[in-house]
């Protein structure tokens, strides 16, 4: 006969069970509470009233989140359902079951205060040697909105629509004008028809006044970086150097018939999305220190391009604490060249490696190997980028920035699982996506630790 072990599942506990005994040493739930453990939450505790019922710690809460981003588990009820199901989670929540409104609208609610904890968990890498921000490389991606493309709508088509229930309007006017027809046929209520092509106007001017405005600021972009290239070319000339290709048109002011607004989320843009063409989207930035892929620092634009995503950073890091220093150098794709965006990197002490054009994959031998190329004698910022780009030390400091942003971007996405925010809005999204960073950045640091 085959020996088995004992299946019970009656026999009580001589003793009250312990949490703490059924998680393996090592486990990344026993990390997460060490480091929130660490962690100021003094402005979190202060916003709670004191009255009602006892809260449930934000220690416990925020725990809960960071495991659950990191992990996949974004969803406040199925966090709350694993806090039954899962012993990583019951572990977390001290064997308590803080049910989903509780963890959404604590979530919600301190968003904001996310952006200081963020610092401190990287002050806290600081201390334990893992980051060192010698070098970062800066880069976005494409993240979902809480919305469908779907439901948009275009300027072009909104104009059409505004016709069409201007002309209906008109006509079930007269319509109800006419004595003889007062009494619409096959029951038609004629003044609920109004009414409701009234709404509609009204929701229609609204969507075009908000597409116009954005409209504005775009021409406002759009100027500002022709008149940089025009005087960038103007330069050249004055130098005696003749620039390359045409001179640049000025831009075309006003809303586009192509530009859209969404009634789900309406700060959520229409971007072009890697080999599933367009979807409604924001752009999530990211800096990764390219030695122990820590984000460094993270923001959220609705811009669909780059251009203008480095001054956001170099701001943000002014307000950081001296204690964690500051990067020597900035690695970034073409997207985020720009003479300005050089410029500022040196202002604020920082070696920019920005990519002037597409990278020439496969280099030829000779050309891979040969000597550095002299110094320019110009002082001008961007020619002495340019020449840094083309010596053997640049080239091997730039080609760190595609396996250092990008896994990051794929572990993300494709192993936490987080392609898609769960809120609405910039603001909201923007404290979303520290979230999520910061839930890597304790998952990597845990990894750093182990290995």
């Amino acid at each position: 006969m085959s020996r088995f072990i004992p299946v019970d599942r009656q026999t009580d506990y001589l003793l009250p069970p312990s949490v703490d005994e059924w998680l393996p040493d090592g486990h990344l739930a026993r990390f997460v509470v060490d480091v929130v453990e660490q962690l100021d939450l003094s402005t979190l505790t202060r916003r709670y009233m004191g009255r009602g019922s006892k809260a449930h710690h934000p220690a416990v809460l925020l725990s809960l989140l960071i495991y659950g981003y990191a992990t996949g588990v974004v969803s406040s009820r199925k966090i709350e359902r694993a806090t039954y199901d899962s012993v990583a989670f019951r572990y977390l929540a001290a064997n308590t079951h803080p049910d989903h409104d509780t963890l959404a609208t604590f979530r919600r609610r301190f968003l904001p205060e996310l952006e200081q904890l963020f610092v401190q968990v990287l002050l806290l890498a600081r201390e334990m040697k893992l980051l060192k921000l010698g070098t970062i490389a800066l880069d976005g991606t494409k993240l979902k909105a809480n919305a469908s493309k779907h439901k948009a709508l275009s300027y072009g088509h909104a104009k059409k629509l505004e016709a069409q229930f201007r002309a209906e309007v008109k006509a079930l006017t007269e319509r109800a004008e006419s004595a003889d027809k007062e009494d619409a046929a096959d029951g038609m209520d004629i003044p609920a028809e109004i009414a409701r092509r009234e709404a509609r106007l009204a929701a229609i001017a609204e969507a075009k006044a908000k597409i116009e405005a954005r409209a504005e600021e775009r021409d406002a972009t759009e100027q500002a970086a022709y008149q940089e290239k025009v005087a960038r070319r103007e330069a050249q000339r004055k130098a005696g150097k003749k620039p390359r290709g045409r001179d640049p048109e000025p831009p075309t002011g006003g809303p586009r018939d192509k530009d859209q607004i969404n009634f789900t989320d309406p700060q959520s843009r229409i971007m072009p999305v890697t080999g599933k063409g367009f979807d409604q989207c924001y752009n999530a930035q990211a800096a990764v220190d390219t030695e122990s892929l820590l984000v460094t620092h993270v923001h959220v634009t609705q811009a669909t391009n780059d251009k203008q995503q480095v001054m956001p950073l170099l701001t943000a890091w002014q307000g950081y604490p001296e204690t964690l220093g500051k990067p020597d150098h900035l690695l970034g794709d073409t997207g985020y060249f720009s003479a300005s965006t050089i410029q500022a990197c040196h202002d604020h002490g920082i070696e920019p490696l920005l990519a002037m054009k597409r990278d020439v994959h496969h280099l030829p031998v000779f050309e891979r190997f040969a000597a550095d190329p002299p110094a320019p004698e110009s002082e001008d910022p961007v020619e002495q980028m340019a020449h840094r780009l083309k010596t053997q030390a640049g080239r091997a400091l730039y080609a760190l920035r595609k396996h250092t942003v990008e896994p990051v971007f794929g572990i993300i996405k494709h192993v936490m699982g987080f392609r898609q925010f769960s809120l609405r809005g910039l603001d909201k999204v923007s404290g979303e996506w520290r979230l999520a960073t910061m839930a890597w950045n304790i998952k990597r640091m845990h990894r750093l630790t182990a290995g």
